[in-house]
């Protein structure tokens, strides 16, 4: 995957409302952001912000009302491989130039004072961000009051893959679910989150950010050998992406037997004991068919989670065969 495309399929998410709050309230700990009015939220036109802020590919600019006053979110998407020491000193000089072209534009208030810039870095690189935060700390610092002249600037680093799973799963966020997408290991991951989304964005309204999430699905995550990404045109709709990776189903379910079948085999061989390849069996496959009833009805009953763990291989087989044409829990369990 380009870096120019990773970071424009990024751009078009962070381009969407829902997302800038969602950002905000589940990602930033501090109380002006419960004084926002979400309703005043607006990305900055271009036409009053310059070339060199304009043209730079990584950065979205939003600003939202505080009380009667305006708060300007200037977002950097960062996808380096190399964590960039000097983090701090882009974002004065970015920050510089968005003040300079909101005075050219006259889009200060009537006291002509400059709006407060919240700047956050949004990174996802495998390494974790150690750059320092603030600008004060990569300046020499010299006695006798020099240092009440040192420029201060601090921004929020945003580090995808320093957040567990047991922080992002309890959250209905949207920029979680861009994180567990980001940090899936699986396919069945992907499409766990990809089933919350369906429901998450369900309304008619929501139209426009499914189609978002789709487009950055199939051109940032999916690999290149996938079935989505060796077919002619792009597939923008998230029950589709979510329907072609679960036609997979045959596969995981061969590959959960298989699994069973070695760890039955192994324990059969340490303990001595002929039902050790069966549990193994049933075990493999009892945590496919989990996987794949969440897949398709996205919450179990803790009732049907211990019915599948406490079934043998025979019954296991029956459920297997009805869930694909099955279209509820009933269907596959009466």
């Amino acid at each position: 995957m380009a870096k120019a495309s990773h970071d424009h399929s990024y751009k078009l998410l962070f381009s969407e409302p829902e997302i800038i709050i969602d950002l905000l309230q589940g990602f930033v700990h501090e109380e002006w952001v419960n004084e926002l009015d979400f309703s005043t939220l607006e990305k900055v036109s271009g036409s009053y912000v310059s070339d060199d802020l304009r043209g730079r590919e990584d950065d979205v600019i939003w600003r939202v009302k505080y009380q009667q006053s305006w708060i300007y979110v200037y977002l950097l998407i960062e996808f380096q491989s190399t964590i960039d020491k000097f983090m701090a000193v882009r974002l004065m000089t970015y920050m510089g130039l968005l003040y300079q072209d909101l005075i050219k534009a006259k889009q200060l208030p009537a006291d002509k004072l400059l709006p407060p810039v919240f700047p956050v870095v949004l990174y996802n690189g495998q390494q974790r961000w150690n750059a320092a935060t603030e600008l004060k700390d990569l300046i020499v610092s010299l006695p006798g009051g020099l240092e009440q002249y040192l420029p201060s600037l601090k921004y929020l680093i945003l580090d995808e893959g320093s957040y567990k799973p047991s922080e992002l799963i309890p959250l209905k966020n949207l920029v979680a679910a861009i994180f567990r997408l980001e940090n899936s290991n699986s396919d069945d991951d992907i499409l766990e989150v990809i089933s919350s989304l369906i429901e998450w964005l369900s309304s008619p309204e929501q139209t426009r950010l499914r189609r978002s999430f789709s487009i950055w699905i199939n051109r940032v995550l999916l690999r290149p050998s996938d079935e989505l990404q060796q077919q002619k045109t792009e597939i923008n709709d998230l029950v589709e992406i979510k329907t072609m990776l679960a036609d997979r189903i045959p596969q995981w379910i061969r590959e959960g037997e298989a699994r069973g079948e070695a760890r039955g085999e192994a324990r059969g061989e340490a303990r001595g004991e002929a039902r050790g390849e069966a549990r193994g069996e049933a075990r493999g496959e009892a945590q496919t068919l989990l996987k794949l009833l969440k897949l398709k009805f996205i919450k179990l009953p803790e009732a049907i989670e211990l019915q599948v763990n406490s079934a043998d291989k025979q019954q296991l087989d029956v459920w297997v065969g009805r869930i694909l044409t099955a279209n509820s829990l009933d269907e596959i369990f009466s």
